[in-house]
């Protein structure tokens, strides 16, 4: 993807946070079309947006906006969820696997084979607890590490495609779902400026806080990056 300009973008959990300022800055890139997904109603004074109704955990609802949109170029996996609790909760890791795993897994299935239409490109928001357990949110570092996972065996079986796949492994952001942290937070709006500028210039794994930016260039240069890669490598000899 050389820029956003003049292209179709699909961002899910838009109603606040990240996803707002995500819809915000691909409008001011010159984006052509914004699917703005949430699971209410949304309204935007930008005619460039279009409002779909999508839960990410409901496959009628994927169908239906499969079936409403005509072409993309960018999908952004943005909605996630997020809950506090320990190892015990069962039911905890379960709402969360079905929101960050499986909700991720259904929508870009779903719009992959426009995607591959438009040689287009795939950005899946996660965390850096993807690569670390934070210890106080055990069910939601699984969850993002499973997400994780999945985007990295993507970028290698859609490359030959050319199908861009990227992962956002953000640090912490000002939003609701971490409003009773206190530490240093990110703006949603620095993140998505980020997170489009990472998209742009072709980065695989995109750092786009404070935060994560002081372990980019270990991770790029570490053991998990090297496996990565020459794992990826086995797709073509099979």
């Amino acid at each position: 993807m050389a820029n956003i300009a003049d292209k179709t973008v699909l961002i899910t959990g838009t109603n606040r946070g990240l996803g707002r300022a995500l819809v915000e800055e691909a409008l001011g890139r010159g984006a052509k079309r914004v699917y703005a997904a949430t699971r209410r109603p949304l309204t935007h004074v930008d005619g460039r947006v279009t409002p779909l109704t999508l839960d990410v955990t409901d496959p009628a609802q994927i169908r239906a906006a499969v079936d409403e949109v005509e072409t993309l170029d960018v999908l952004v996996n943005n909605a996630g969820l997020a809950l506090y609790g320990d190892l015990g909760d069962r039911s905890a890791l379960e709402q969360l696997l079905a929101v960050n795993l499986f909700g991720t897994y259904d929508v870009t299935l779903g719009f992959l084979p426009l995607l591959t239409r438009s040689r287009g490109a795939i950005v899946t928001v996660s965390s850096l607890s993807a690569i670390a357990a934070v210890p106080v949110q055990p069910a939601y570092a699984i969850s993002k590490a499973a997400a994780f996972s999945m985007t990295q065996a993507l970028r290698a079986l859609l490359a030959e495609q050319g199908v861009a796949v990227h992962a956002v492994l953000a640090g912490p952001i000002d939003t609701d779902m971490s409003r009773n942290l206190d530490i240093p937070k990110a703006s949603p709006e620095s993140v998505a400026r980020a997170v489009f500028d990472g998209v742009e210039k072709g980065e695989e794994d995109i750092f786009p806080d404070p935060v994560s930016e002081t372990i980019a260039e270990s991770w790029r240069g570490g053991a998990a990056k090297t496996l990565e890669r020459q794992f990826a490598a086995f797709v073509a000899a099979a």
